[in-house]
Protein backbone atom coordinates (compact mmCIF):
# COMPACT_ATOMS: atom_id res chain seq x y z
CA UNK A 1 0.00 0.00 0.00
CA UNK A 2 2.86 2.35 0.79
CA UNK A 3 4.36 1.61 -2.62
CA UNK A 4 1.04 2.44 -4.27
CA UNK A 5 0.87 5.74 -2.39
CA UNK A 6 4.41 6.56 -3.50
CA UNK A 7 3.55 5.80 -7.10
CA UNK A 8 0.47 8.02 -6.83
CA UNK A 9 2.49 10.83 -5.28
CA UNK A 10 5.12 10.46 -7.97
CA UNK A 11 2.53 10.63 -10.72
CA UNK A 12 1.00 13.72 -9.15
CA UNK A 13 4.38 15.42 -8.91
CA UNK A 14 5.14 14.50 -12.50
CA UNK A 15 1.89 16.08 -13.65
CA UNK A 16 2.66 19.22 -11.65
CA UNK A 17 6.06 19.40 -13.32
CA UNK A 18 4.50 19.03 -16.77
CA UNK A 19 2.08 21.84 -15.96
CA UNK A 20 4.92 24.06 -14.75
CA UNK A 21 6.87 23.52 -17.96
CA UNK A 22 3.79 24.10 -20.11
CA UNK A 23 2.89 27.30 -18.25
CA UNK A 24 6.47 28.56 -18.62
CA UNK A 25 6.42 27.77 -22.33
CA UNK A 26 3.10 29.52 -22.93
CA UNK A 27 4.30 32.59 -21.06
CA UNK A 28 7.43 32.76 -23.23
CA UNK A 29 5.47 32.08 -26.41
CA UNK A 30 3.22 35.03 -25.58
CA UNK A 31 6.09 37.38 -24.74
CA UNK A 32 8.75 36.36 -27.24
CA UNK A 33 6.91 34.38 -29.90
CA UNK A 34 6.90 30.67 -30.68
CA UNK A 35 9.77 30.67 -33.19
CA UNK A 36 11.99 32.90 -31.05
CA UNK A 37 11.66 30.78 -27.90
CA UNK A 38 14.07 27.88 -27.27
CA UNK A 39 13.70 24.79 -25.11
CA UNK A 40 16.65 26.02 -23.05
CA UNK A 41 14.79 29.24 -22.24
CA UNK A 42 11.65 27.27 -21.37
CA UNK A 43 13.64 25.07 -18.98
CA UNK A 44 15.19 28.13 -17.32
CA UNK A 45 11.79 29.80 -16.99
CA UNK A 46 10.43 26.64 -15.36
CA UNK A 47 13.42 26.49 -13.00
CA UNK A 48 14.90 23.19 -14.15
CA UNK A 49 17.65 21.75 -16.29
CA UNK A 50 17.30 21.39 -20.05
CA UNK A 51 17.52 17.61 -19.70
CA UNK A 52 14.64 17.57 -17.23
CA UNK A 53 12.48 19.65 -19.57
CA UNK A 54 13.22 17.27 -22.44
CA UNK A 55 12.25 14.34 -20.22
CA UNK A 56 8.68 15.67 -20.11
CA UNK A 57 8.46 17.29 -23.55
CA UNK A 58 10.64 16.21 -26.44
CA UNK A 59 10.20 19.47 -28.36
CA UNK A 60 8.36 22.77 -28.58
CA UNK A 61 5.91 21.01 -30.86
CA UNK A 62 5.09 18.56 -28.05
CA UNK A 63 4.34 21.56 -25.84
CA UNK A 64 1.95 22.92 -28.46
CA UNK A 65 0.14 19.57 -28.54
CA UNK A 66 -0.16 19.73 -24.75
CA UNK A 67 -1.63 23.22 -25.11
CA UNK A 68 -4.19 21.92 -27.62
CA UNK A 69 -5.15 19.14 -25.21
CA UNK A 70 -5.48 21.53 -22.29
CA UNK A 71 -7.55 24.00 -24.30
CA UNK A 72 -9.91 21.27 -25.48
CA UNK A 73 -10.39 19.92 -21.95
CA UNK A 74 -10.84 23.31 -20.28
CA UNK A 75 -13.28 24.60 -22.88
CA UNK A 76 -15.42 21.45 -22.78
CA UNK A 77 -17.38 22.47 -19.66
CA UNK A 78 -17.92 25.99 -21.01
CA UNK A 79 -19.17 24.62 -24.32
CA UNK A 80 -21.49 22.16 -22.58
CA UNK A 81 -23.01 25.09 -20.69
CA UNK A 82 -24.20 26.49 -24.03
CA UNK A 83 -26.79 23.69 -24.10
CA UNK A 84 -28.22 24.19 -20.61
CA UNK A 85 -30.92 26.64 -21.75
CA UNK A 86 -33.22 26.81 -24.78
CA UNK A 87 -31.70 28.68 -27.72
CA UNK A 88 -31.79 28.77 -31.49
CA UNK A 89 -29.10 27.49 -33.81
CA UNK A 90 -27.60 30.90 -34.58
CA UNK A 91 -27.43 31.86 -30.90
CA UNK A 92 -25.68 28.63 -29.96
CA UNK A 93 -23.25 28.83 -32.84
CA UNK A 94 -22.38 32.39 -31.84
CA UNK A 95 -21.87 31.27 -28.23
CA UNK A 96 -19.60 28.36 -29.21
CA UNK A 97 -17.35 30.54 -31.35
CA UNK A 98 -17.32 33.39 -28.81
CA UNK A 99 -16.13 30.96 -26.13
CA UNK A 100 -13.20 30.02 -28.38
CA UNK A 101 -12.26 33.66 -28.91
CA UNK A 102 -12.42 34.41 -25.18
CA UNK A 103 -10.35 31.36 -24.24
CA UNK A 104 -7.65 31.90 -26.85
CA UNK A 105 -7.43 35.69 -26.40
CA UNK A 106 -4.33 35.60 -24.12
CA UNK A 107 -2.55 33.45 -26.73
CA UNK A 108 -3.64 35.26 -29.89
CA UNK A 109 -0.10 36.21 -30.93
CA UNK A 110 1.12 32.69 -30.26
CA UNK A 111 -1.69 31.19 -32.35
CA UNK A 112 -0.82 33.52 -35.19
CA UNK A 113 2.71 32.08 -35.23
CA UNK A 114 1.25 28.59 -35.66
CA UNK A 115 -0.66 29.47 -38.83
CA UNK A 116 2.17 28.11 -41.00
CA UNK A 117 1.38 24.66 -39.59
CA UNK A 118 -2.36 24.91 -40.18
CA UNK A 119 -2.75 24.27 -43.90
CA UNK A 120 -0.71 21.07 -44.18
CA UNK A 121 -2.57 18.01 -42.81
CA UNK A 122 0.77 16.16 -42.69
CA UNK A 123 2.05 18.60 -40.09
CA UNK A 124 1.27 17.15 -36.63
CA UNK A 125 0.39 20.63 -35.34
CA UNK A 126 -2.17 21.24 -38.07
CA UNK A 127 -5.80 21.23 -36.87
CA UNK A 128 -6.39 18.93 -39.86
CA UNK A 129 -3.74 16.35 -38.93
CA UNK A 130 -4.29 12.78 -37.73
CA UNK A 131 -2.68 13.67 -34.38
CA UNK A 132 -5.29 16.34 -33.70
CA UNK A 133 -8.24 14.32 -35.03
CA UNK A 134 -9.58 13.45 -31.56
CA UNK A 135 -9.64 17.15 -30.63
CA UNK A 136 -11.32 18.00 -33.92
CA UNK A 137 -13.91 15.24 -33.45
CA UNK A 138 -14.73 16.51 -29.95
CA UNK A 139 -15.19 20.00 -31.36
CA UNK A 140 -17.44 18.81 -34.16
CA UNK A 141 -19.73 17.04 -31.69
CA UNK A 142 -20.68 20.42 -30.21
CA UNK A 143 -21.65 21.68 -33.66
CA UNK A 144 -23.59 18.48 -34.34
CA UNK A 145 -25.49 18.92 -31.08
CA UNK A 146 -26.30 22.57 -31.85
CA UNK A 147 -27.70 21.49 -35.19
CA UNK A 148 -29.66 18.51 -33.83
CA UNK A 149 -31.27 20.46 -30.99
CA UNK A 150 -32.22 23.32 -33.30
CA UNK A 151 -34.43 20.94 -35.32
CA UNK A 152 -33.52 22.89 -38.43
CA UNK A 153 -34.64 21.03 -41.55
CA UNK A 154 -31.39 20.45 -43.43
CA UNK A 155 -31.16 18.04 -46.41
CA UNK A 156 -29.67 14.69 -45.36
CA UNK A 157 -26.86 14.81 -47.92
CA UNK A 158 -25.65 18.07 -46.36
CA UNK A 159 -26.53 17.34 -42.72
CA UNK A 160 -23.98 14.54 -42.35
CA UNK A 161 -21.20 16.91 -43.42
CA UNK A 162 -22.46 20.00 -41.62
CA UNK A 163 -20.54 19.57 -38.33
CA UNK A 164 -17.30 19.47 -40.33
CA UNK A 165 -18.39 22.48 -42.39
CA UNK A 166 -19.19 24.44 -39.22
CA UNK A 167 -15.83 23.47 -37.77
CA UNK A 168 -14.08 24.76 -40.91
CA UNK A 169 -16.14 27.96 -40.68
CA UNK A 170 -15.01 28.39 -37.09
CA UNK A 171 -11.36 27.83 -38.03
CA UNK A 172 -11.59 30.44 -40.79
CA UNK A 173 -12.93 32.96 -38.27
CA UNK A 174 -10.16 32.14 -35.78
CA UNK A 175 -7.56 32.59 -38.53
CA UNK A 176 -9.02 36.00 -39.41
CA UNK A 177 -9.14 36.90 -35.71
CA UNK A 178 -5.44 36.11 -35.14
CA UNK A 179 -4.52 38.78 -37.70
CA UNK A 180 -7.24 41.30 -36.83
CA UNK A 181 -5.51 44.49 -35.65
CA UNK A 182 -8.70 46.50 -35.17
CA UNK A 183 -9.51 47.74 -31.65
CA UNK A 184 -10.92 44.85 -29.66
CA UNK A 185 -10.95 42.80 -32.87
CA UNK A 186 -14.15 44.56 -33.91
CA UNK A 187 -13.69 43.53 -37.53
CA UNK A 188 -13.90 39.92 -36.43
CA UNK A 189 -17.05 40.61 -34.42
CA UNK A 190 -18.64 42.21 -37.47
CA UNK A 191 -17.56 39.32 -39.70
CA UNK A 192 -19.01 36.83 -37.21
CA UNK A 193 -22.37 38.60 -37.07
CA UNK A 194 -22.67 39.11 -40.82
CA UNK A 195 -21.57 35.59 -41.70
CA UNK A 196 -23.76 33.94 -39.06
CA UNK A 197 -26.85 35.51 -40.55
CA UNK A 198 -25.84 34.47 -44.05
CA UNK A 199 -25.00 30.94 -42.92
CA UNK A 200 -28.28 30.45 -41.06
CA UNK A 201 -30.33 31.77 -43.97
CA UNK A 202 -28.43 29.56 -46.41
CA UNK A 203 -29.09 26.46 -44.32
CA UNK A 204 -32.80 27.26 -44.12
CA UNK A 205 -32.93 27.53 -47.92
CA UNK A 206 -30.64 24.56 -48.61
CA UNK A 207 -33.52 22.14 -49.26
CA UNK A 208 -34.79 24.11 -52.25
CA UNK A 209 -34.38 21.99 -55.42
CA UNK A 210 -32.58 24.66 -57.42
CA UNK A 211 -29.85 24.81 -54.72
CA UNK A 212 -28.91 21.12 -55.05
CA UNK A 213 -25.94 21.90 -57.37
CA UNK A 214 -24.64 24.38 -54.78
CA UNK A 215 -25.09 21.78 -52.01
CA UNK A 216 -23.01 19.33 -54.03
CA UNK A 217 -20.22 21.90 -54.33
CA UNK A 218 -20.30 22.59 -50.59
CA UNK A 219 -20.15 18.85 -49.83
CA UNK A 220 -17.24 18.47 -52.26
CA UNK A 221 -15.45 21.31 -50.46
CA UNK A 222 -15.84 19.60 -47.08
CA UNK A 223 -14.70 16.25 -48.46
CA UNK A 224 -11.67 17.89 -50.05
CA UNK A 225 -10.69 19.21 -46.62
CA UNK A 226 -11.08 15.68 -45.24
CA UNK A 227 -9.20 14.07 -48.11
CA UNK A 228 -12.27 12.16 -49.35
CA UNK A 229 -14.32 12.06 -52.51
CA UNK A 230 -17.91 13.03 -53.16
CA UNK A 231 -20.44 10.61 -54.63
CA UNK A 232 -23.27 13.15 -54.47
Amino acid sequence: MKAARKRGAGAGKGEETRERILNAALDLFRRRGFDQTTMREIAAEAGMSLGSAYYYFESKEALVMAFYERASAEMHARLEAVFTHPAGFEERLRAIISIKFAYFAPNRRFLGALVRHAADPRDPLSPLSDKTRHIRDRDERHFARALAESRMAVPKDLAIHLPKLLWLYQMALILFWTYDRSAGQRRTERLLEESLGLLTTSLKLAALPFLRPLRKKVIALVLAAEGGESNA
